[in-house]
């Protein structure tokens, strides 16, 4: 994903990496991304943005959740008809 957040001297800070969540702090929510990219100073770490400072998110792919790609249990008869 890649995300444009507000900064500092009206500035946009580029976020590019993956979504590890959304963290509440102090009542703000925020996204999680963890870093990608080739400053490898930056590189694995996690940036938070708030959603107040969000401009613009790209979704550059999409995953499924692990719970969505396992096999489905068999149907046994049950109680239910």
């Amino acid at each position: 994903m890649r995300v444009r957040s507000a900064g500092p001297n009206e500035e946009a800070i580029e976020s590019v990496g993956l979504f590890r969540g959304l963290v509440s702090i102090g009542g703000d929510n925020a996204l999680a991304i963890e870093l990608q990219g080739t400053d490898k100073e930056e590189q694995g770490r996690v940036r938070l943005v708030p959603s107040s400072a969000l401009l613009a998110v790209d979704i550059l792919e999409a995953a499924k959740a692990e719970e969505e790609k396992r096999a489905e249990p068999s149907q046994s008869p049950g109680y239910f008809r």
